[in-house]
C-alpha cells in the first residue's frame, strides 16, 4: 500500500464531495503529529522555528510543494512560525490532496 506523502494530488473539480469523518480519521492518524481537524474542513499545524530566516526557507519550500501537487495552502506567516491551513475550497471541505500535500510539508522538517 502507498503511503500517503508518496501521492500526487488529483483535479478537485468534479470530485463528488468532501471526505466524511471515517476517512478523514484515516488520513489524519497517516499524519505526524500536530495536525489539528477543524470542523472537518480544515488542516492546520503551527511550525516552529529559530529565526525568521528559517521561516521563510520552509515558506519557500512550501510553495514549491504547492506548485508541484497544484495544490495550495493558506499560509499565516511571522518571524519565527508559519501556520499551514489546507482545505478543498471547491469541495468546501476536505480532500484526499489536503493529506497529501500535509504529509509532503511533515517531511520537510522529519528526521528521517
Amino acid at each position: 500500500m502507498t503511503t500517503i506523502e508518496k501521492k500526487h494530488c488529483l483535479p478537485c473539480e468534479g470530485s463528488a464531495a468532501a471526505l466524511n469523518n471515517t476517512k478523514i480519521q484515516e488520513l489524519h492518524s497517516q499524519l505526524l503529529a500536530g495536525w489539528t481537524v477543524k470542523d472537518n474542513k480544515e488542516i492546520s499545524k503551527d511550525f516552529s522555528f529559530k529565526n525568521f530566516y528559517q521561516t521563510m526557507a520552509f515558506v519557500n519550500a512550501i510553495a514549491w510543494i504547492a506548485n508541484q501537487e497544484n495544490h495550495h495552502p493558506d499560509l499565516e506567516i511571522g518571524f519565527n512560525h508559519c501556520l499551514v491551513r489546507y482545505t478543498t475550497h471547491a469541495l468546501k471541505g476536505l480532500s484526499e490532496n489536503d493529506f497529501i500535500c500535509a504529509a509532503k510539508v511533515d517531511l520537510l522538517l522529519s528526521k528521517e
